[in-house]
């Protein structure tokens, strides 16, 4: 017997996912551990462990590998939580990252917010200037070097940054993607002084044009990376003793894993880990539904998250914002607010109800956890709603407190507006469900797309819970449930499937037409740069499939797009369709007509993406035949509940999901819970179990018809 396993760590739940060589797959959460998620990881597989009906050491000691998808360097960053480092910079260039740019005032905000332009303010500064240290040398924009690195002032600003106590180094030099000689030697130099040091050079992690941009990655992969390095070590070393044999790796951002020990070394890569499981789970799914355009929802308990598969392909950036700090870091393209099942339900200045950004998250959680948790949350509303059965929580292995519930609601919202509790999280209930479904519609329609072109994923703790109501409000085509075996452990499954991935790029500006000799050097050397990357993860692939990108963009623009470009010694004609790929892609971005080929066009940056295809397929399993077993059958009762506030509470059939078969049909009202989540079905939908065991819902009386 051997396994697969996916652990996917969020702010609240911590899930994971077992798929076995013989087709089955298990799946199980347990409440992360803040102080140390290092000990979340371990509970859930216990619990997993105890669901197969094996020892941990048994389970780890039959497992080829684990894909583990981390908060830890999202939130340090976030939360400045970072390691003390220094910054060594050109001189004359140190004030780059606390002058900004323009963006650095308005970057990562929501419009609302970029209107009112009097109160933006820049964001704390990433370092003090005392820890951000100028070099005397100088490369040109050919790589040519017009001034010297000068060793000696250098070793005395390496020592400075020394006394200081730093615990890494950040060296990002002008031009230094052109010519990364006196990025090396600082390396060397460092090394000297203090040979185990952490150091980053921006040659190696981000060879981009744009020095703001490439100097803010640079200080921020070098602030995660000792800590990161930390927690994997202990995380290995903790599963080595239980019995793991298998690799550990981690997920990135690009939708692809890497090798836990190699994972430190470009810890910034690993900033959309916990992000992009659903979408490469969603991908995976996709692939076996025939669906080829995806939105990909994950409601946890944290955050709401929203992803695209477009034609069969995950939607991807070359680029995010972190803190109002543009990063390059190639990733699934995501977008998130805090809008998760933790979500503190609140009155702002003017009276209004808000629902998040501020989670309750696993520690104390909603006040329904009776955990010390007074604020109320979006899932103290379902449960007043009787949409939560306060004895099935997890399954059972979690009992919910009404009372507490009702009483956080009634303290905090219902007594300040004047209504009942059932009413105030009826009204909790309604602004969660407009909200959500606000932001996948901003997601998709910024795409370029409409919403009816769509299926929609929906996944997460709290992700079934609310569907019924953002996909009907966006016109979707279908409303799929990630369940069988996967159920809200979807990410977890998403991390289990995924391929271990290498991103190579390097920025190279020329104008079009570029030789295609000059593409295939450039693109030559990437791909030998990501073979040997992958060489190091010691794994023994089935096959190495490479993806080539150019950012291309109009003469005089100011940002790229990045288009595909094929494999294999490319002609004259393979790059001027390159070109075409990028106008194309161009009119879908922003428009028909919006494009404008007169201005010329200019090659930025060119990347190659090499996935390692690993010796093991996860997909899900077939679900269970129903034998003779009807959908009736599976009713275990009825409760009051309330989903549409203009029908109000009604007694609603509730099903047990462990009972329902490919084929059964629902017509809503009705409730289905799961052992790790509850599907809400309206009086307008009908849902269908597919057959992997997955619950399709289909909104609308006119559908139905």
């Amino acid at each position: 017997m051997s396994y697969v396993i996916g652990v996917d760590v969020g702010g609240t739940f911590t899930d994971a996912v077992a798929s076995c060589d013989d087709g089955t797959m298990y799946s199980t959460k347990s409440p992360s551990t803040p102080e140390n998620y290092a000990k979340g990881v371990v509970s859930v597989l216990d619990d997993l462990a105890e669901r197969i009906g094996v020892s941990t050491k048994e389970l780890l000691g039959d497992t080829s590998y684990i894909a583990h998808g981390t908060t830890s360097t999202l939130n340090a960053l976030v939360t400045r939580d970072v390691a003390k480092i220094g910054w060594l910079a050109t001189m004359g260039h140190r004030d780059s990252i606390y002058i900004m740019n323009v963006v650095g005032r308005y970057a990562g905000n929501s419009p609302e917010q970029i209107q009112d332009i009097l109160s933006t303010r820049k964001p704390q500064p990433l370092l003090p200037k005392r820890r951000a240290k100028e070099i005397i040398e100088r490369i040109d924009s050919s790589g040519a070097v017009v001034v010297p690195l000068d060793e000696d002032q250098a070793r005395r600003q390496i020592a400075d940054l020394l006394e200081q106590g730093v615990e890494a180094i950040a060296i990002s030099l002008l031009w230094s993607f052109r010519n990364p000689v006196h990025e090396r030697r600082l390396r060397e130099l460092v090394h000297e002084q203090e040979p185990g040091m952490y150091v980053t050079l921006s040659s190696e992690l981000s060879p981009r044009i744009r020095e703001f941009s490439r100097n803010a990655t640079t200080i921020m992969s070098t602030q995660v990376g000792p800590r990161l390095g930390r927690y994997l070590t202990g995380l290995e070393d903790e599963l080595r003793d239980r019995g793991l044999t298998g690799p550990l790796l981690v997920m990135q951002g690009t939708g692809g894993t890497v090798a836990a020990s190699e994972a430190p070394k470009s810890a910034i890569t690993t900033v959309g880990s916990v992000l992009s499981g659903g979408v490469s789970g969603a991908t995976r799914l996709a692939e076996q539904l025939g669906h080829r355009n995806v939105i990909c929802t994950d409601v946890g308990g944290t955050t709401f998250l929203v992803g695209l598969v477009i034609n069969g392909e995950p939607l991807a950036s070359s680029s995010a914002v972190i803190n109002q700090h543009e990063v390059d870091v190639p990733m699934l393209k995501v977008q998130i607010i805090g809008s998760g099942g933790g979500a503190i339900a609140h009155l702002d200045a003017g009276g209004n109800l808000r629902v998040g950004p501020n989670s309750a998250q696993a520690v104390p959680g909603p006040a329904c956890y009776d955990q010390g948790g007074t604020q109320p949350t979006v899932t103290d509303a379902n449960l007043v709603l009787g949409i939560l059965n306060p004895e099935n929580f997890l399954g059972g292995r979690k009992r919910l407190s009404i009372e507490r519930s009702r009483e956080a609601i009634r303290e905090h919202i219902a007594d300040p507006l004047g209504m009942t509790v059932d009413e105030a999280a009826a009204a909790i209930f309604a602004v969660q469900n407009a909200q959500t479904a606000d932001l996948v519609r901003k997601v998709v329609v910024e795409s370029g797309r409409d919403p009816s072109e769509f299926v929609m994923y929906a996944f997460g703790g709290a992700g079934p819970v609310h569907c019924f109501a953002y996909g009907a409000d966006l016109g979707v085509q279908a409303t799929v449930v990630p369940l069988g075996s996967s159920a809200a452990a979807f990410s977890a499954y998403g991390l289990a499937a995924s391929d271990v991935s290498i991103v190579k790029e390097i920025s190279d500006p020329g104008f079009y037409p570029v030789p295609s000799a000059k593409v295939n050097e450039v693109f030559e050397g990437l791909e030998r740069d990501a073979r040997e990357a992958l060489a190091k993860q010691h794994i023994d692939f089935t096959e190495i499939v490479i993806h080539r990108q150019v950012d291309v963009r109009y003469t005089m623009q100011l940002a790229e797009l990045a288009a595909p470009a094929p494999s294999g010694i490319l002609t004259e004609t393979d790059v001027a369709g390159i070109v075409a790929a990028f106008e194309e892609r161009y009119a879908q971005a922003f428009g028909k007509g919006t494009g404008f080929a007169g201005a010329g066009f200019q090659f930025i940056t060119y990347r190659v993406r090499a996935v390692g295809v690993m010796p093991t397929e996860v997909r899900l399993p077939t679900a269970e035949p129903a034998n003779g077993l009807t959908v009736e059958q599976a009713i275990v009762g009825h409760r009051p509940v309330l989903i549409d506030p203009a029908r109000g509470f009604e007694v609603t059939p509730i099903y047990d999901y462990l009972k329902l078969r490919p084929g059964h049909t629902i017509t809503g009202p009705a409730i289905v819970e799961v052992p790790t989540t509850t599907v809400t079905v309206s009086a307008n939908d009908t849902a269908k179990i597919d057959h992997l065991g997955n619950l399709v819902l289909t909104h609308g009386t006119e559908t139905q018809k």
